[in-house]
C-alpha cells in the first residue's frame, strides 16, 4: 500500500480512533517535537503512526509483556496502514517509502510498544532483503504476503558460537542437484517458531564471508524445528527461540542472489536494521521524557512539587538534549543510507551506537525520577527500560559499532 495520496487512509483511521491524541505525542514541547523539519506528507503518516500506537498498542503493551503475547492481529492492522513493508517497492505490495520515512514511523510506533515495533522492524528488513536481492519470481511470491503481514518473517544470522563474528557461522547448506541440504542452528531468533518465513545465512562454500549464501525457508519444511521459548528481561511481546535445521531440503530456487553473496546481503540488511532499532529507542526515550515530566508535575516531596527542583529540571533538560541529538543522528544516517553514500555504513553504526546508548540512559533516568514507583510494573517507564536495553546488543553490539566507525576512519 503506497503512502502517496494517503489522506483518505488517515481520515478513515481518525474516524475509528475519534479525536484521541497520540499517547506519545501528547503535549509535546516544541524543543523535542519529532515533527519539526518534516514535510507535510511525513507529518501525515507520523500522525497516523502515533495514533495507532496510542489506540492499538499502548493500552495493551503491559499485558503483552506480562503474558508474553505475540500480537499478530494488531500487527496485521498496522500492515493495513502500510507498515508491513514500509520500504518495499509498491509493485509487490510495499509502501515504497524512504529510510527517513521509516525511522519516523518506527519512532512513533515505539511510543506504544517498543517490543512489538522492534519485531516489525525485523520483519520489514526481511521483506526488503527479498525485494532487493530476490528474483522477480521470488519478489512476487513472497513480498505481498509479507507486506500484508499475512505471513511473518524472521532473520537468521546469529548462531550459538557466532554472534559478533558472524562470518564464522557454521550452518551448512550442501547442494544436491536442485536442492540444498541445510544443517545447523541459529540462536536468539525473533519470532522463531511463530513466524512463517526464515531468511537464513548459511555456508555453501569455504570459510569466511565469501562462503556464505542466503536461503529462504518456509515453516513446515521437513527437518526445521525450534528450541524452547526463551525467558527474556524485555521484548516479551515477541517470542525468541533457537531455529534448528536437520537435513532440511531447500530448493535452490529459494536462494537470494548468487552463492557467496549471503554475507553481503546480511550486512546490507543490518545497515537498515541498525537505524530501525535506533528509531525504536528514540520512541521509548520520547515516551519516557513525557512520563517523567508529568510525574515531576504531580509528585510532591518536602512540601514542593518535584518539578520545582532545579537539579531535576537540569536532568530533564539533559534528557531532552540527548533525545534531539540522537534523533538528528538517526535521521542523518537514514538519509545517507537512502542516498547510498560512501559514509552510510559508518553513519548507521554511529547512529545506532549513540542513539541506543543515550536513549537507554534517558529511560533509566526517567525511571530514577519516578523513585520507587518507577520500579513497579504498574508504571510504563520500567517496561521501556527493559525493552530497549537489548538494543545496545542486537543488530551488532555497540562495541562492534565502535570497531566499524574506527575502521572507517583509519582506512582514509
Amino acid at each position: 500500500m503506497a503512502w502517496r495520496g494517503c489522506s483518505r487512509l488517515e481520515l478513515q483511521l481518525r474516524r475509528r480512533l475519534g479525536r484521541r491524541q497520540a499517547w506519545g505525542s501528547r503535549g509535546i514541547a516544541s524543543c523535542i517535537d519529532p515533527s519539526v523539519g518534516l514535510t507535510e506528507e511525513q507529518k501525515e503518516f507520523q500522525r497516523v503512526a502515533f495514533d495507532f500506537a496510542a489506540k492499538e498498542m499502548a493500552p495493551h503493551m503491559a499485558e503483552w509483556d506480562e503474558k508474553e503475547i505475540f500480537p499478530v492481529e494488531t500487527m496485521r492492522k498496522a500492515s493495513q496502514l502500510g507498515f508491513g513493508g514500509i520500504y518495499v517497492q509498491p509493485d509487490v505490495g510495499g509502501s515504497g517509502l524512504s529510510r527517513l520515512d521509516t525511522t519516523i514511523i518506527f519512532e512513533a510506533l515505539s511510543t506504544g510498544c517498543v517490543s512489538t515495533t522492534a519485531y516489525m522492524s525485523i520483519h520489514n528488513m526481511c521483506a526488503w532483503m527479498i525485494d532487493v536481492f530476490g528474483s522477480q519470481e521470488q519478489r512476487h511470491k513472497y513480498c505481498p504476503s509479507l507486506c500484508s503481514m499475512e505471513k511473518l518473517a524472521s532473520y537468521c544470522l546469529t548462531e550459538p558460537g557466532s554472534g559478533s563474528d558472524a562470518a564464522s557461522l557454521l550452518t551448512t547448506a550442501k547442494r544436491k542437484g536442485d536442492t540444498y541440504v541445510l544443517n545447523g542452528s541459529k540462536a536468539f531468533i525473533s519470532g522463531g517458531g511463530d513466524t512463517d518465513m526464515y531468511v537464513v545465512m548459511c555456508r555453501t562454500g569455504g570459510p569466511g564471508a565469501k562462503g556464505i549464501s542466503c536461503l529462504v525457508l518456509e515453516k513446515g519444511t521437513p527437518g526445521l524445528s525450534f528450541g524452547k521459548k526463551e525467558k527474556k528481561v524485555g521484548w516479551n511481546s515477541q517470542p525468541t527461540r533457537a531455529v534448528i535445521f536437520e537435513d532440511c531440503a531447500v530448493p535452490v530456487a529459494n536462494r537470494l542472489g548468487e552463492e557467496g553473496q549471503g554475507f553481503n546481503i546480511a550486512m546490507k540488511g543490518l545497515n537498515g536494521g541498525r537505524i530501525n532499532i535506533a528509531s525504536c529507542s528514540l520512541g521509548a526515550a520520547h515516551a519516557c521524557i513525557l512520563l517523567a515530566r508529568d510525574h515531576l508535575k504531580v509528585r510532591k516531596q518536602f512540601g514542593e512539587f518535584l518539578a520545582s527542583s532545579q537539579y531535576l529540571q537540569f536532568q530533564l533538560a539533559e534528557m531532552a538534549t540527548q533525545l534531539v541529538a540522537s534523533r538528528l543522528m538517526v535521521r542523518n544516517a537514514a538519509q545517507a543510507l537512502q542516498e547510498n553514500r560512501e559514509d552510510a555504513v559508518a553513519l548507521c553504526s554511529m547512529a545506532k551506537l549513540f542513539a541506543t546508548d543515550e536513549c537507554f540512559a534517558i529511560c533509566n533516568q526517567a525511571l530514577q525520577m519516578h523513585g520507587g514507583y518507577g520500579y513497579l510494573k504498574d508504571y510504563a517507564v520500567q517496561q521501556f527500560v527493559r525493552d530497549i536495553r537489548v538494543h545496545q546488543i542486537l543488530e551488532g553490539t555497540n562495541e562492534v559499532m565502535r570497531m566499524i566507525v574506527a575502521r572507517s576512519l583509519l582506512q582514509v
